[in-house]
């Protein structure tokens, strides 16, 4: 038992390692995105992001060919994949805008947008505590927001938007997981998402002009793609339950990343309601370890 449990722990810390290093290169890529839609339009950016996600399901598609798109449910793999496209679009829209930091507080309302989905959608049971922290973590996010105050850019409303849309993409993920593999979400999102943000790209394409532009656009690709990878082998390693949290360490890169290159700090409030959004979140989280365990 005792090597059973020594296995588990070496298995938890190896799964946070993964999760750490993959936000820290999700928010570098985020720092990147918010640079280059300085001189490049964020479709543009987006799409060269995802990209780095087609060049992980390559991968897969190489091992399992033909197999890896048989789904029970094409229809909503397709769907997935145009909510990823969406999602990632309106964030990056947005942060063209909106200061990196106050951004990344903002997605943090995804988690509870998931629970109540998942109670309406799926059935899931969710006790009082539980919505309790959903409405504590809410109330956090109108602090950041502060909605009719003009403390943050409208933009940031985009942030809220892209939010739902990563929420919808995690309830349609619940659905498919129960027979779907990993691999073939992950190729269907690829592709199709792919597809998507290709649509447009002729109308707003600009080649690169500078080199510093060419290597971050390459930068930012392979950064994405390795990101990805950390987090599929962080959730491969450890259950959700434990390396979930690490999620919330994407304020502390954000924040650093901001400062750094553009200048920008959260103000007192932004501070104030993401410890709300991040206290509630981490709740949730224990609420739901409590209920399996159980």
């Amino acid at each position: 038992m005792r090597k059973s449990k020594g296995l588990d722990q070496s298995q938890s810390r190896l799964g946070i390692a993964y999760m750490l290093g993959g936000m820290f290169l999700f928010s570098a890529v985020d720092a990147q995105a918010k640079f280059l839609t300085e001189t490049l339009h964020p479709f543009q950016v987006v799409w060269s992001r995802h990209m780095g996600l087609v060049f992980v399901s390559l991968f897969f598609i190489a091992r399992y060919r033909r197999r890896i798109f048989q789904s029970s449910r094409p229809g909503l793999q397709i769907t997935r994949g145009a909510l990823a496209a969406g999602s990632a679009s309106l964030f990056i829209i947005a942060v063209s805008f909106v200061p990196l930091a106050d951004a990344v507080a903002v997605s943090f309302i995804a988690p509870f947008i998931v629970t109540v989905m998942a109670a309406l959608f799926l059935g899931e049971s969710v006790g009082i505590r539980r919505w309790t922290a959903v409405t504590i973590g809410f109330v956090g996010a109108l602090i950041v927001i502060r909605p009719g105050m003009g403390a943050l850019h409208p933009a940031v409303m985009l942030v809220a938007a892209a939010a739902v849309f990563f929420a919808l993409r995690q309830i349609v993920s619940r659905v498919l997981g129960n027979d779907d593999a990993t691999s073939t979400t992950l190729a269907y999102t690829a592709l199709v998402g792919g597809v998507i943000l290709t649509l447009p790209l002729p109308f707003v394409w600009k080649w690169p002009s500078t080199t510093q532009e060419i290597t971050i656009l390459i930068s930012f690709a392979l950064m994405a793609a390795l990101a990805e990878t950390l987090v599929i082998k962080a959730l491969e390693t450890a259950e959700a339950v434990v390396v979930a949290p690490i999620q919330y360490s994407l304020i502390i890169w954000g924040t650093m990343y901001g400062y750094l290159i553009f200048g920008q700090l959260p103000d007192g409030w932004t501070w104030v309601g993401t410890a709300i959004i991040i206290a509630s979140g981490l709740y949730t989280l224990h609420r739901e370890q409590i209920r399996k365990v159980g």
